[in-house]
C-alpha cells in the first residue's frame, strides 16, 4: 500500500496570491527596466526595429502568459516543497530559457540583433523571473 504525501497542494486562494503577485512584480520590474533603466539602450540599439509605442494586446498576452508560466513551472512545486530557493531557482531558469531562446533566435536570424543587447536582456530574465517568482512564492505561502 503506497503511503499519500502528508503535503498537501495549495489551495486555490494561494494559487490565485500567488499568480497575481508574480505577475504584478513582472510588471513592475520590467516597466522599471524597460521605461526607466534600459529604454534608452533599447531604442538606441534597434532604431527603427522599435514601435514609438508598443501594442498593447500582444504585451498583456505575453505577460498574462509568462506569469503563468512562472506560477506552473516554478512558484507551485516551490510551494509544494516549501522552498523559496526552489522557486527563485526553477523560475530563474524559466527567465534563461524563454529570453535565451528569444535573444539567441534574433541573433542568429536577424542582421542587426546587438550580442550586448542579448547578454543583457537573458541575464534581465534570469534576475527578473527569479524575483517575481520568489515574491509569488511568498504571498502564496
Amino acid at each position: 500500500m503506497l503511503m499519500q504525501s502528508a503535503i498537501k497542494p495549495p489551495a486555490a486562494k494561494q494559487i490565485l496570491l500567488a499568480y497575481s503577485f508574480a505577475l504584478l512584480a513582472i510588471l513592475v520590474l520590467d516597466a522599471l527596466w524597460l521605461g526607466v533603466l534600459m529604454g534608452p539602450s533599447y531604442q538606441s540599439a534597434l532604431g527603427d526595429l522599435m514601435l514609438a509605442q508598443p501594442r498593447l494586446i500582444p504585451a498583456a498576452l505575453f505577460y498574462l502568459l509568462y506569469a503563468l508560466g512562472l506560477l506552473v513551472l516554478g512558484i507551485l512545486p516551490a510551494l509544494q516543497a516549501q522552498s523559496w530557493q526552489r522557486a527563485a531557482c526553477l523560475c530563474g531558469l524559466l527567465g534563461l530559457v524563454a529570453y535565451g531562446t528569444y535573444d539567441l533566435s534574433n541573433l542568429a536570424t536577424l542582421k542587426a540583433w546587438p550580442t550586448t543587447l542579448a547578454a543583457m536582456d537573458i541575464a534581465w530574465g534570469v534576475v527578473m523571473s527569479a524575483t517575481a517568482g520568489t515574491l509569488g512564492y511568498l504571498a502564496g505561502r
